[in-house]
């Protein structure tokens, strides 16, 4: 958020060494004083504030605002996202699922199984939205084989990662594309291209490393529910098309913006309120709250429970996730903070004229203003501004220009730490201390980043030898 009147006079190396102190005061905190995550987050976001020079009077105003901007969209998917899979879990449609998934794929490939479902999922689904609604079958299929959660939880949330990193009609590339003005069908090719082979490289190969080394026991933030004493399950069919909801609804409200984007769908036509109307019933908070109505008939009386049974799942739902929330919340406020006092401008300034390649000063410039303040969202807009018009002038081909595009996407993903919201929301939901998130997520997010941003290179040299 920008506050009126006031511009930041610190320059971009006091104001990243007061961020850099700032990530390390956090980590102290947390891990030496075993201060709780979410009071550790609002002090330290608090300290930066007065630190970086936001005028006092709008201090309190930075903070209640980058939690609420937060929330607004976190609370809403984690909470219906919970009651969808609580629905799920509590059905025994958990079960199902895991049980056909490891009879086709064998109990060998279970995490290889649930990283290509992710894959798909998050095609068109976003990832914090996607990593919610397939937690119930990853913790089945976990309790089911043993080996810990990360086994089959790293896999598929490094798919949702890489989907939502490389691949169109997500916000990231398409932003991308259009400051580059890249042809977006060639980007979504080259995008898979990239995506898959990282994928399982550095989630599905490194995941199941990680699971080999920290095997930690599934959670219990969406409840348990012994699978022998559910009568009546529904079927595999039923299931899927309950999980198959939100993704169709989704790519309607992504699928139609990527057409109009395009120029597909004409500009009266995109004015139109029916195009409107499609739209918002595709946006993610909506997709999953019809998909959630339709669970609660399909997976609850259809199958004979009471309205009162139901509605106590979904109650259930909310309470162990409210931790989740907040501190994902208070880890936006903190990169809310870092954004508001102006260091991603100072560090784009000073980087815009590195004095290096025009593909790796973008992966560069993202990569660095990811690490220091945590939006990837941000990251990547910024540096596809700052290097835009040296991209336009160029003359690159079209996928030499795609190929662009995926490598600054690449570096605004690196690095996932303490001031980046997805970083809590995945060490929380998978039951991880903030020393085994950094050791784990932090690495597999950063090598997904190093690797796609080699390919996305290695397709721009050949490209330019045609």
């Amino acid at each position: 958020m920008t506050i009126e009147g006031w511009s930041q006079t610190l320059g971009a190396g006091p104001l990243l060494l007061i961020a850099a102190g700032a990530i390390a005061l956090l980590l102290f905190l947390i891990l030496k004083l075993r201060l709780h995550a979410f009071v550790s987050l609002i002090l330290v976001s608090l300290l930066t504030a007065f630190a970086t020079g936001i005028p006092t009077a709008s201090v309190v105003t930075v903070l209640t605002g980058s939690f609420g901007s937060t929330l607004a969209t976190v609370a809403l998917l984690v909470g219906l996202g919970a009651m969808l899979g609580r629905l799920v879990e509590t059905s025994g449609g958990a079960k199902v699922l895991a049980d056909t998934m490891i009879r086709a794929f064998g109990e060998k490939r279970a995490p290889f199984a649930l990283g290509v479902a992710s894959l798909i999922f998050g095609f068109p689904i976003f990832f914090d939205a996607g990593l919610v609604v397939m937690l119930p079958v990853i913790f089945s299929v976990a309790r089911r084989l043993g080996g810990g959660v990360l086994r089959y939880g790293l896999p598929a949330a490094g798919a949702f990662s890489v989907m939502h990193v490389f691949v169109p009609p997500h916000p990231g590339p398409v932003t991308a594309s259009g400051f580059f003005e890249a042809n977006i069908g060639v980007v979504l090719i080259i995008g898979l291209v990239i995506a898959l082979p990282t994928w399982y490289v550095t989630s599905y190969l490194f995941g199941l490393w990680a699971g080999r080394k920290f095997v930690l026991p599934v959670p219990p933030v969406l409840g348990e529910v012994d699978g022998d004493e559910i009568k009546n399950p529904p079927k595999f069919g039923t299931v899927v098309a309950v999980l198959l909801l939100p993704l169709i609804l989704i790519f309607l409200n992504t699928g139609l913006n990527t057409l109009a984007s395009a120029g597909v769908v004409s500009a009266e036509a995109a004015e139109q309120p029916w195009f409107a109307f499609l739209r918002t019933l595709g946006e993610t908070p909506v997709a999953l709250l019809i998909s959630l109505l339709v669970a609660c008939v399909v997976l609850g009386t259809r199958r004979g429970e009471s309205k009162t049974a139901i509605e106590k799942v979904l109650e259930s739902a909310l309470g162990p996730v409210c931790s989740v929330i907040l501190i994902t919340g208070a880890g936006g406020m903190f990169g809310g903070v870092l954004r508001t006092s102006g260091i991603g401008d100072a560090l784009g300034d000073v980087l815009s004229d590195l004095g290096v390649p025009l593909i790796l000063a973008g992966f560069l410039i993202a990569a660095i203003l990811r690490i220091a303040q945590g939006s990837a969202t941000v990251a990547l807009t910024t540096a596809a501004a700052l290097i835009a018009p040296g991209v336009l002038d160029a003359g690159y081909n079209t996928v030499q220009t795609a190929a662009m595009v995926v490598a600054v996407a690449a570096g605004s993903v690196v690095v996932s730490h303490v001031n980046d919201s997805g970083f809590w929301l995945v060490g929380r939901f998978m039951g991880m201390d903030v020393k085994t998130t950094l050791k784990t997520w932090t690495v597999l997010e950063t090598l997904i980043g190093v690797m796609g941003f080699g390919l996305a290179a290695a397709i721009f040299g050949l490209a330019s030898l045609a």
